[in-house]
């Protein structure tokens, strides 16, 4: 296939097998590839060194895992997910000393590394904002799903391990806990933060349930029981009821926040928020953030403002701005934001969810409406980094909107995967 048929298989997808074209057209192209260490640990971008993106992230190796797990890859997503459980067992010593007081999670660095050196699962000697909360949530959220479906099996350490997090939320106290969140910048109490963890809490004690393995967590001076963790649970759900369908309601200026593409994982792929609530979070983003050429974090984020690369140097691109927001802030004009490609794809799956629940016509023109932004987000020929590229956003260069450096992002992938997986379920189950 040239790129004139792949345009046009890509204008029609009309069917199962004009998507599956499209599918293995990518493939082809590497679009799907996704390189992993030898521990199946993968990078957060296939990107220069510079950009610091080698490096190995909780979060997006969990939300790559998760792609391929969905997708019927299992196996790959079972190693990745599998060695995050060795990498936080080989740093257990930051859940206990913060549980038992030893040190305190006011110290970020000395809180449970969510960014490290996947070769070594060793710890990065460097300033980073370490307090994300969401990351941890996701790794619970998902060893536990995982758990459930069979495709991992729990052992007597690895459920030391998951009553440490357990522990280690609570003494953080995560539903008034102000993290630096998806976006690793200022802290703040974040829904996205706070609905990740519940997510993860949530699944632990569904898989307990399912297993009947909660004696396996009572041997411990502080044992995790089904009280306990539907206490904490409860304690997260009534905070997001005072914060949803935002992302921050601090009292703060500079903290407050009212959208943040963020939300949109707590519908997808964690299931949390559902109904009315969701329907709210994703017309606040179709109406506030999604852009011409994708969708933004949240209004006022200077990360890859205009002229990015200008401002800049290529050691500073993607430094810990955590303590000093203002110091990039100001260089943001309005309306100049980078507008990320990992949230349509994401908006196209769910709303390909809710059309094979509701059969309604709007919710099946979404999902395609979605899905074709997602598409059109490909690089071309024209992009420094290749044809058919997932990049990590587009951003205002000289006054055109091109890919960022962090092209592609494995992250971006995996969600675009998904949106074509689900479209071929909502093909198959005729329109």
């Amino acid at each position: 296939m040239d790129d004139s048929s792949f345009l046009a298989l890509k204008e029609s997808l009309q069917t199962v097998e004009e998507t599956d074209q499209v599918i293995a057209f990518l493939e082809s192209q590497d679009t799907f590839a996704f390189p992993s260490l030898e521990n199946g640990l993968f990078p957060a971008a296939i990107a220069h060194e510079s950009t610091g993106y080698q490096s190995i992230w909780v979060r997006d190796n969990i939300h790559v895992a998760h792609a391929l797990f969905a997708v019927g890859k299992t196996e790959p997503a079972c190693k990745a997910v599998s060695t995050l459980a060795s990498y936080f067992l080989k740093h257990r010593d930051r859940f206990d000393k913060i549980i038992s007081g030893e040190t305190s999670p006011k110290q970020v660095m000395q809180r449970p590394h969510i960014r490290f050196d996947g070769n070594t699962l060793g710890e990065i000697d460097e300033k980073w904002a370490h307090a994300q909360n969401d990351a941890l949530g996701y790794f619970v959220w998902l060893y536990c799903s995982m758990l459930m479906q069979g495709a991992l099996s729990a052992t007597p350490e690895s459920l030391e391990l998951l009553a440490a997090f357990v522990r280690y939320f609570e003494t953080i106290r995560y539903w008034e806990d102000a993290d630096s969140g998806h976006w690793e910048e200022a802290r703040k109490i974040e829904a996205s933060s706070v609905g990740t963890v519940v997510s993860g809490l949530v699944a632990l004690n569904a898989y307990l349930d399912q297993s009947a393995r909660w004696a396996d967590l009572q041997h411990d001076q502080t044992p995790v029981t089904s009280k306990k963790l539907k206490s904490l649970i409860a304690q997260g759900q009534k905070a997001l009821e005072e914060i949803l369908p935002a992302e921050c309601v601090q009292d703060d200026p500079l903290l407050a926040r009212k959208y943040d593409g963020a939300l949109l994982f707590l519908i997808f792929p964690l299931g949390l928020v559902k109904g009315q609530l969701a329907d709210t979070i994703l017309e606040d983003v179709r109406t506030h953030l999604m852009g011409d050429y994708g969708i933004r974090r949240y209004l006022g984020d200077s990360y890859w403002c205009a002229d990015y690369k200008e401002v800049f140097s290529e050691d500073d691109r993607t430094s810990d701005f955590s303590d000093d927001q203002a110091s990039r802030d100001k260089y943001l004009k309005p309306g100049q934001e980078a507008q990320w490609c990992i949230f349509d794809s994401i908006m196209s799956v769910i709303y390909g969810q809710r059309f094979l629940e509701s059969g309604q016509t709007a919710d099946y023109e979404k999902q395609r409406f979605h899905l074709d932004r997602s598409l059109n987000q490909l690089t071309t020929s024209e992009c420094p980094f290749g044809p058919y590229r997932c990049p990590e956003s587009y951003y205002l260069e000289k006054g055109k909107y091109v890919p960022n450096d962090i092209t592609p992002l494995l992250w971006t992938q995996g969600n675009l995967m998904m949106a074509l997986h689900q479209w071929k379920q909502t093909l198959a189950a005729g329109t």
